[in-house]
């Protein structure tokens, strides 16, 4: 089967030695790129752990020509894109996202900030406590500790079992030996030859040609180094070995001598031992009550090596000893298969749907991990060495079965033409407003609002449905619920659409985002599952986060009032009895059309708009959580003094003004932890800064002062800005709130929170010119109402309530 074309970007090798791949994508609102080098953990000395990993930090210490306020971190923050880093075995990946306009400025500070980066021993030694506060929170994750456990079995002389991570020990950066060690592996591997930069956006090949040609011309030359192969994963036959802890087997299985190909050779064996369709596996443990779960991943591939994870999750011990078998039976049933043409047929529409709605950052990431191609003839030869080391049966026992085509990949990928409301012409088009969605959907009796406030011409669209609970959600609700639609939340993803379920205080929501043509069957199928009784709590449960993740999963609980409901006589009452309400974004007169008889099985009241209580006002209360680990966690949650729209634009602007400063001095300057960030979140409709801090030194009372010091900053830091810098933030904000700007899911999640907050319909127009209609003084009077609390604030956290200015939540 030869790879079509459209599935495989443009690739070439530039003058210098840069090695590019180009993807253009008309329909894209953002441009990406990602910057792989080819030297990772395993490429730095053994004698200091963690130099590559310190390397890849100094980088976003900002530059002589772009300094820590306008360095590459700074610059994406500003205009609302991503940026991070990823330093693994044996990469190192640097990466962002921008809207088309600003992506040529960024690209030229990535490329900065890797040829002139900050050695000095002053930035190593404070980047260091940073490495170091991360070492202390990942010595303390169960989860990070039980990834780490699973190499145990591995050779001791394979740089897997080695520490890698950098804490102060390992990082001896005083120390003259050291400090040539960190300048030759950046001369050695900082070299065009050992990179890869993907670029994808809108732009044209040529257009992206001419970026990455100007990248290319400032990047040190240099050729690709061969780099020696790592020892033997085992060291001694046999070539596998099992872990048993509670409630869990894994199964890990090392192989060599394998064949050189893409990733997409395991990604296509993990593919099919994942599926959890019937006749498969995963199907089979769970009808003979031998396991949950089922989850194979890649933990490693370099060379000739890797390393294959199989993890089974069961409910009692004995059922460890009949998994081993029924999976070496399954796998000679997949060995047998010949060259696997259904499932490769499969595979490659898998491969088309996620490229046809993959954000501009993942297609750049696939591009630059060579996951963008299906499976061609060396591929295909990997994969059967692959097979044989696993040692499949030789005589296969059970009946097993190749799995179902995914019903949601059989829908075509193209939108259905937009329709027009009666009267409209084409010039009309997403004038529609709420208040017309409203009295439509009470003639048709239905709560369920189409909103047009984006084009409905449009491939992507979203669907939320909410339930507003009259009693109480089951024990364990969220992963019951998680593992209750995991099968056809897999096979919506593969198709292109996302589903989640959000569990919060008395209600659910339910959000499908992504491609509009196949949305009325996934949700179809949602349904149906949620008509099921929901599967049994597991024992034990999932690992608990780390704390400041715990505290933001927890967040939207807080901050309002509840009732206590009663108790329902069985777990579908929980659907049955309560009331729901929606909003669909982007969908065309066909799809809506499609989209009614579906709606008609919604379970529960369909209602109209349902009001949500906003936090208490004027008021600073804390809410003491119990977190798993030692370290201290804050996060505090301000929400606007009103629900005018000028508070909602104030807040905006404060949230982009206050990010880069906010993380420099906490993080930078303070070193208070490696979990620093602020932002813009939005609860229920309701507007908030929000600032979270984790620190593995400092008390929870000593957190909040520090930010509560960021904070009475604020009006001096405002005023000192330059008027031109402030409008130029001004303007790169507004820019980032156009209609024609957002991605679907940003316009959608906007859409929904304008809803909740009772916005009117034309709120993606007003909101931009809200932000453009704000001066100096309007920010500065919204400044000093954020440290007055005049919307309350709302802190949730793992230690005591601070005596002064706070009240312990009852």
């Amino acid at each position: 089967m030869p790879a079509p074309d459209s599935l495989r970007p443009h690739t070439e090798t530039l003058a210098n030695g840069l090695r590019v791949t180009l993807r253009h994508v008309p329909g894209l609102k953002r441009s990406a790129a990602v910057l792989r080098v080819a030297a990772g953990s395993h490429d730095a000395p053994l004698a200091w752990p963690g130099l590559a990993h310190l390397l890849e930090h100094l980088f976003f210490l900002g530059t002589e020509r772009f300094p820590a306020g306008e360095n590459l971190m700074a610059y994406v923050q500003r205009h609302g894109g991503q940026v991070n880093a990823r330093t693994s075995e044996r990469t190192t990946d640097f990466f962002f996202e921008l809207p088309p306009a600003t992506f040529a400025d960024g690209l030229e500070r990535l490329g900065d900030m890797l040829t002139h980066p900050r050695l000095d021993e002053a930035d190593q030694l404070r980047e260091r406590e940073v490495l170091h506060a991360e070492f202390i929170a990942w010595s303390q994750d169960a989860a990070a500790q039980r990834q780490l456990a699973l190499h145990d079995g591995l050779s001791a002389t394979h740089p897997l079992r080695g520490f890698h991570a950098g804490n102060r020990d390992s990082l001896a950066v005083a120390q003259t030996e050291f400090q040539n060690a960190l300048h030759d592996f950046y001369r050695r591997f900082y070299r065009s030859g050992q990179m890869t930069l993907s670029l994808a956006g809108p732009q044209s090949i040529d257009a992206l040609k001419a970026l990455a040609e100007q990248f290319d011309s400032h990047i040190p030359a240099g050729e690709a180094l061969a780099r020696q192969a790592p020892p033997s994963l085992m060291a001694s036959s046999p070539t596998s070995y099992q872990q048993v802890r509670e409630g869990c087997l894994d199964l890990l299985f090392a192989f060599e001598d394998l064949p050189s190909a893409s990733p997409q050779a395991l990604d296509f064996l993990c593919m099919w031992l994942n599926s959890s369709k019937p006749g498969g596996l995963l199907a089979t443990l769970r009808q003979r009550g031998l396991a949950d779960s089922l989850k194979a991943t890649a933990l490693y591939e370099f060379s000739e090596q890797a390393l294959l994870h199989i993890e089974f999750k069961h409910r009692n011990a004995e059922a460890a000893a009949h998994i081993q078998p029924l999976l070496h039976d399954w796998l000679g049933f997949f060995a047998a298969q010949d060259d696997w043409v259904p499932l490769r047929q499969e595979f490659t529409a898998l491969l088309q749907r996620r490229q046809e709605t993959g954000s501009a950052l993942q297609l750049a990431r696939w591009d630059g991990e060579g996951r963008d191609a299906p499976l061609l003839a060396n591929d295909l030869v990997r994969l059967r060495e692959t097979l044989k080391q696993l040692h499949p049966a030789d005589s296969v026992v059970e009946q097993w079965h190749l799995p179902t085509p995914n019903p949601f990949l059989q829908t075509p990928s193209e939108a259905p033409r937009a329709g027009l409301i009666r009267g409209q012409t084409s010039a009309h088009r997403g004038l529609r407003t709420f208040a017309q969605d409203r009295s439509r959907g009470r003639r048709e009796r239905s709560p369920m609002q189409f909103s047009q406030a984006l084009p409905d011409n449009g491939r992507e669209s979203a669907v939320y449905l909410r339930w507003q609970l009259t009693t109480q959600a089951p024990l364990d609700f969220q992963s019951r619920l998680d593992r209750h639609v995991e099968d056809v939340r897999e096979e919506a993803r593969q198709a292109g659409v996302d589903v989640s379920f959000e569990p919060s205080g008395q209600q659910c929501l339910l959000k499908l985002v992504g491609l509009q043509a196949p949305m009325p069957l996934v949700l179809e199928h949602v349904l149906a599952t949620l008509a099921q009784p929901l599967p049994e709590a597991q024992a034990g449960g999932d690992t608990p986060p780390m704390p400041i993740r715990h505290l933001l999963k927890a967040l939207p609980n807080h901050g309002r009032p509840s009732s206590a409901l009663p108790v329902p006589e069985r777990d579908q009452s929980v659907w049955t009895t309560a009331r729901w309400d929606g909003l669909s974004i982007g969908l065309s007169a066909a799809t809506q059309g499609a989209l009614g008889p579906v709606l008609a099985r919604v379970p529960g009241i369909a209602g109209e708009d349902v009001n949500l209580t906003t936090m208490p006002r004027g008021q600073r209360i804390w809410h003491r959580l119990q977190t798993h680990g030692e370290e201290a966690a804050v996060l505090l949650f301000c929400p606007t003094p009103t629900l005018a729209m000028a508070d909602e634009a104030a807040w905006r602007w404060l949230a982009q003004l206050c990010q880069t400063p906010f993380y420099q001095r906490l993080r930078v300057e303070l070193q208070l932890g490696y979990a620093v960030f602020s932002g813009l979140k939005q609860i229920d409709g309701q507007t908030g800064l929000l600032f979270g801090v984790q620190s593995p030194s400092l008390s929870a009372a000593q957190l909040i002062a520090h930010i509560e010091a960021f904070l009475a900053g604020l009006p001096a830091l405002i005023q000192q800005l330059d008027a031109t810098f402030l409008t130029e933030q001004q303007r790169a904000l507004a820019a980032q709130l156009q209609s024609c700007a957002l991605p679907c899911a940003q316009a959608a999640e906007l859409l929904w929170q304008a809803k909740l907050a009772g916005r009117p319909s034309d709120y993606l127009e007003q909101l931009p010119e809200a932000v453009l209609q704000l001066d100096r003084p309007q920010l500065q009077a919204a400044a000093q109402g954020l440290i007055d609390a005049e919307g309350g604030w709302c802190c949730l956290s793992n230690g005591a309530c601070p005596p002064e200015h706070w009240q312990a939540a009852p």
